[in-house]
C-alpha cells in the first residue's frame, strides 16, 4: 500500500508540474504575442543574449539545442523565421560544414531588452508563489 502512496505522490507532483510548466508558457505567450513573439522564441533570443552578450557573438546552433525543449527541425524553423523576422543572422561553421551559428541582431538585442521585463513579470505572476 505504501508504494501505490508514494507513486499517487509522485504522479501528483508531476501532474503539477506540467500544470505550472503550461500555464506560465501560456502567460509569457500572452505577454509576448503584441511583440511578435511567443515563448520559445524568447528562449532562443534569452539564450543567445546570455551565451554571445558581445555585439556580434555567436552561438552555435547546437548548443541551443541542448537548452530549449524543440526538436532540432521545430528549432532550425524557428531561428529560420526569426532570421527572416531581422531578429537573428546564420553563419555556416568553416571549420564543420554540419555547424552552423547563429547571432542576434542590433534588433533582435533591441526587442530581447524591450521584453525580457515582460517574461520576468509573467513567470513571477505564474510561479512567483511557488518557491515560497
Amino acid at each position: 500500500m505504501a508504494v501505490e502512496t508514494a507513486g499517487a505522490r509522485l504522479e501528483e507532483r508531476w501532474r503539477g508540474i506540467l500544470s505550472a510548466h503550461a500555464r506560465t508558457m501560456c502567460e509569457i505567450d500572452r505577454v509576448l504575442h503584441p511583440h511578435g513573439l511567443g515563448a520559445s522564441d524568447f528562449e532562443v533570443l534569452d539564450i543567445l543574449s546570455a551565451e554571445a552578450p558581445a555585439e556580434g557573438a555567436q552561438c552555435r546552433v547546437q548548443n541551443i539545442a541542448g537548452r530549449v525543449h524543440l526538436s532540432q527541425s521545430a528549432l532550425s524553423r524557428l531561428i529560420a523565421r526569426l532570421e527572416k523576422d531581422g531578429l537573428v543572422v546564420r553563419t555556416m561553421c568553416a571549420e564543420d560544414r554540419r555547424g552552423v551559428w547563429v547571432a542576434l541582431t542590433a534588433e533582435g538585442r533591441e526587442l530581447h531588452t524591450k521584453v525580457l521585463p515582460l517574461q520576468r513579470a509573467a513567470l513571477e505572476r505564474t510561479l512567483g508563489d511557488a518557491t515560497s
